[in-house]
């Protein structure tokens, strides 16, 4: 368990929340709970409604839709923001490739803090458009491994 500075120290490094005070950042680390979840575990389940975010602090993660794997998540990285945003069912399911621990962010506390900082919302902007630009390349990698021309 991260006491109140390896917390803030942790925080201070993910991407989301770079570039904002420490002041700040001293009080958001101090409304996150965190949690623990054995490996295998299944910490998101697609098509759930979701009111949490997570930030991996320790193992690793699988993001999967239905049997795919889409993404593994490390140390730092985050999962779980698009359903705080936009209110609809998870996308995808999410599960513990090893025993895992999870700083957990409600959608509540999210609200505060942008309206406190509005630079976190920026941040998250960037982060989802990152997705977005991965997902857009991983998808027009497929599609041209399927639509090759014929060599004859």
């Amino acid at each position: 368990m991260l006491n109140s500075v390896e917390r803030l120290l942790f925080i201070r490094n993910v991407s989301m929340f770079k570039e904002l005070r420490d002041d700040f950042l001293v009080r958001l680390a101090s409304v996150m709970d965190e949690v623990f979840y054995e490996g295998n575990y299944t910490i998101i389940t697609q098509g759930q409604e979701g009111r949490s975010m997570y930030i991996v602090v320790s193992g690793r993660v699988s993001v999967h839709i239905g049997g795919q794997q889409v993404a593994q998540l490390k140390q730092g990285e985050c999962f779980g923001e698009m359903s705080v945003f936009d209110a609809e069912p998870r996308s995808a399911s999410v599960t513990t490739l090893d025993p895992c621990a999870c700083l957990v962010l409600t959608q509540q506390q999210l609200y505060d803090a942008i309206d406190e900082t509005p630079g976190i919302a920026v941040n998250v902007i960037r982060l989802l458009s990152r997705r977005i630009r991965e997902l857009n390349q991983d998808l027009n990698q497929v599609k041209q491994q399927v639509v090759q021309p014929s060599p004859f």
